[in-house]
């Protein structure tokens, strides 16, 4: 599954503790990452990551293209919701298709654990069917 990693600042720390801890699920699993998220999570979990630019300058757009796309499975989002960001309708734009392309998300270490623990069962299976669905709707 492609999954995506994403943190503000002041939550960066939070998002390399739980790729650590869950290195083990998350190595079997395509990773996406916006900038300065994705180089610490390979340096700190040692996870290979495909990075996209910093979310300020259009890593979160570059996300929501991929699940414009239906080229991504997961989200898992570590939201400052304490600090304004300044590039918040791009934020609010990636939840926004999330919610319409039917994508899992998370946006704080609770809620990620539970959709990891899903991800080591299996449970997210689904997207392959609706993955599959497309193409053969494309194909005729």
């Amino acid at each position: 599954m492609n999954i995506a990693l994403i943190a503000h600042d002041k939550k960066k720390q939070d998002i390399i503790n739980f790729t650590v801890a869950y290195k083990h699920v998350l190595k079997n699993h395509q990773l996406f990452a916006t900038g300065t998220t994705g180089k610490k999570i390979a340096d700190g979990a040692g996870l290979t990551v495909h990075r996209f630019q910093s979310g300020p300058l259009g890593g979160d757009q570059q996300i929501g293209a991929k699940i414009a796309n239906n080229e991504m499975d997961a989200i898992i989002f570590f939201r400052d919701p304490l600090t304004a960001q300044p590039h918040e309708p791009d934020v609010s734009a990636l939840m926004r298709l999330s919610d319409v392309h039917l994508i899992p998300l998370a946006t704080n270490p609770a809620a990620a654990e539970i959709m990891i623990q899903a991800l080591s069962r299996g449970d997210f299976e689904w997207r392959q069917i609706i993955k599959q669905n497309q193409q053969e709707g494309k194909r005729t």
